[in-house]
């Protein structure tokens, strides 16, 4: 089935504080889409949405709209740049789509898509919408969520998606960095590439101490930019901020030791490349952030946490994991599962599937076809 590219672009003003993005009339948010409508008509639509991603040519937004579901693939402010994400900020940005596609554009039945990074912003939307508790970021800083009347929608599918930001950057910090300011300093007993490091398979005593080793840097650099921003602010005034560079983020064993959180991925590799490379490169998860974001996106303090989130939500979920994914694996799958055990759900997997699905026509076909079914079993078509 055809379907139209519809371009939108839509714009809201929030008071002037501290700027996080580059450009821009001081004030206003301007806000892109695209609309894949196809040509039977219909009263859903889905909205996929990452927290800076831009999603419109990825493989499951067309292959839904080609076989006649009507998407629209939205983009927060930050996209594809999430040097200053902050998520409560995201979820504002949802807000706006969800209503615009409801008030403006006609639907009566939205549906959150959350794919990959987008599962955990679903929930974390939802939870706000439903049951809103959020006044401020981790920094004490607006948005407050609790007065920005946001709109439920009425269910989530959570696509080859993980927990949160937060946790899946705890789970790849390097825990080997012995000192934030020079990270050629490292313990090699705890550096995955090192040889003299432990060797896979991993024991179980080993993962234990290594996972501990993650969380501790991540309390570490939390506690030292709660520190450094009180410190800046008072002498600064509130807007203060600093920017800085987070040094070795991937390093999780279960990329070489493919008996941790197994599945049908290729070991040796993840969904970015080498893992060995993508620790320390540009590219790499949490490369470039600021005190704020840090907090607000990749602190184990951040609102956006997955699993806390759902059992905040009533309305249907569907949950989809790839049996290939390098970047998605079965236990964050299985944990989106589990924490939304108060509404009615289900779950899938698409069997050999990678991350994205590419070069997989046949993988991506079923996961459509999972989705589409899911859809016309809860009255959705």
């Amino acid at each position: 089935m055809s379907f139209a590219r519809i371009p939108l672009l839509i714009g809201f003003r929030e008071p002037v504080g501290l700027r996080d993005t580059y450009g821009g009339i001081g004030g206003v948010v301007a806000l892109q889409a695209q609309h894949l409508k196809p040509e039977t008509p219909s009263d859903t639509i889905l909205i996929f949405m990452h927290p800076m991603g831009i999603m419109h040519y990825l493989p499951l937004p067309g292959a839904l709209a080609a076989a006649g579901v009507h998407v629209l693939s939205a983009v927060s402010r930050y996209p594809n740049n999430d040097n200053a994400l902050i998520m409560e900020k995201v979820a504002t940005d949802l807000g706006k789509w969800v209503a615009h596609a409801r008030d403006k554009l006609g639907y009566a039945k939205v549906i959150l898509a959350g794919w990959s990074g987008g599962g955990s912003l679903s929930l974390f939307y939802q939870a706000e919408a439903e049951d809103p508790r959020v006044t401020a970021t981790p920094a004490g800083d607006p948005p407050d969520l609790t007065a920005a009347a946001l709109q439920p929608a009425d269910a989530v599918m959570l696509l080859a998606a993980h927990v949160s930001r937060s946790h899946t950057l705890t789970e790849w910090l390097d825990p080997s960095i012995i000192d934030e300011g020079d990270p050629a300093r490292r313990d090699p007993q705890w550096n995955l590439y090192d040889p003299a490091c432990a060797q896979p398979p991993y024991s179980a005593a080993f993962l234990a101490e290594f996972r501990a080793r993650q969380i501790a840097r991540s309390a570490r650099i939390t506690a030292w930019a709660q520190r450094t921003l009180a410190e800046l602010t008072a002498r600064e005034g509130p807007h203060a901020e600093r920017a800085f560079i987070v040094h070795g983020t991937m390093a999780d064993p279960r990329w070489l030791d493919p008996a941790v959180d197994p599945n049908d991925r290729v070991p040796g590799g993840c969904y970015l490349g080498d893992p060995r490379l993508i620790n320390d490169s540009p590219g790499g998860l949490g490369r470039f952030t600021t005190l704020r974001s840090w907090l607000s996106q990749w602190s184990l303090l951040s609102h956006a946490d997955g699993v806390a989130c759902g059992p905040r939500i009533s309305v249907p979920v569907l949950v989809i994991g790839n049996t290939a994914d390098d970047a998605c694996t079965p236990s964050h799958t299985r944990r989106l599962y589990d924490c939304v055990a108060q509404v009615d759900r289900e779950l899938h997997e698409v069997k050999g599937a990678t991350h994205y699905y590419a070069g997989q026509p046949e993988h991506l076909a079923k996961a459509a076809g999972i989705v589409i079914g899911w859809m016309e079993r809860h009255g959705f078509v």
